[in-house]
């Protein structure tokens, strides 16, 4: 039995014109119509991930920040809640300034992203995820103790090992830094046992580094048709392309294993 589906956004219900695929989409519905339960995994921030909570109909937790928080999007209820360590944090404002040319960091600090820098992959990073880059005119005026994640984007990333952290690609350009047993997985275990759902009752899927640990962790763990291939290579099965419906794949090898028509 499958109870829950749980989908990373980007790559894999989500398509580059940024908008769910409508066959994912529709399976998706038709699965919390069964009395299936449906959440949503994804390294983006609540007012990022919103519109596609909001589509879905959803009214449970999300993953948020690729782990490091979860979220009840319809009420605001905040469920795991994690930080950087304040002397990763000051580690890191320490590396800034030796970053390569071309590599420019992002913060989130209660519950908005920070930017000091305005380089055009700053500003398609923000289209991509509709969201506003704040200035905080300097990074030390971040409360330390409450930044969630940061990000680095660019080419080439380096990967710096910080005491406290965990370090994930979520794109090829996306290098992110979140407090230590911070992931979709972790995060997932949480829910789920809240829930008293075991993780063979779970189906998750999803296409890059970053959905690793909930994809090895579900009962139904899935890899996108077109996704990474460190992803591929670890989960049970391969589904279709994320434009030709990777997640419906998933629905329905899911409603299959239900016995639902």
């Amino acid at each position: 039995m499958i109870r829950w589906i749980v989908t990373d956004l980007d790559g894999t219900l989500v398509g580059r014109d940024l908008a769910m695929v409508p066959a994912s989409r529709d399976a998706l519905r038709r699965f919390r119509a069964a009395g299936g339960q449906v959440v949503i995994a994804t390294g983006r921030m609540e007012r990022s991930a919103l519109r596609y909570y909001e589509e879905l109909g959803l009214d449970g937790p999300a993953i948020l920040y690729n782990g490091a928080r979860t979220v009840n999007l319809a009420t605001g209820s905040v469920g795991r809640s994690c930080s950087l360590p304040p002397e990763a944090w000051k580690t890191l404002l320490a590396a800034f300034d030796d970053l390569p040319d071309g590599v420019h960091p992002v913060a989130f600090s209660g519950g908005e992203a920070y930017a000091v820098e305005r380089a055009p992959a700053l500003r398609d990073y923000a289209r991509r995820d509709g969201i506003t880059l704040r200035d905080p005119g300097d990074w030390t005026a971040l409360p330390a103790g409450d930044v969630t994640k940061c990000m680095l984007i660019g080419d080439p990333l380096p990967d710096p090992h910080i005491r406290g952290t965990v370090t994930t690609r979520s794109e090829a350009t996306y290098l992110e830094i979140l407090p230590e047993g911070a992931t979709k997985g972790s995060a997932l275990r949480e829910l789920a046992a809240a829930a008293g759902v075991p993780p063979r009752e779970i189906a998750a899927v999803g296409d890059n580094p970053n959905d690793l640990d909930m994809i090895e962790l579900a009962g139904l763990g899935a890899a996108v048709g077109d996704g990474h291939p460190t992803v591929r290579a670890a989960a049970d099965v391969v589904v279709r392309a994320c434009a030709d419906g990777a997640v419906a794949h998933v629905v329905e090898l899911a409603c299959q294993a239900n016995g639902w028509s």
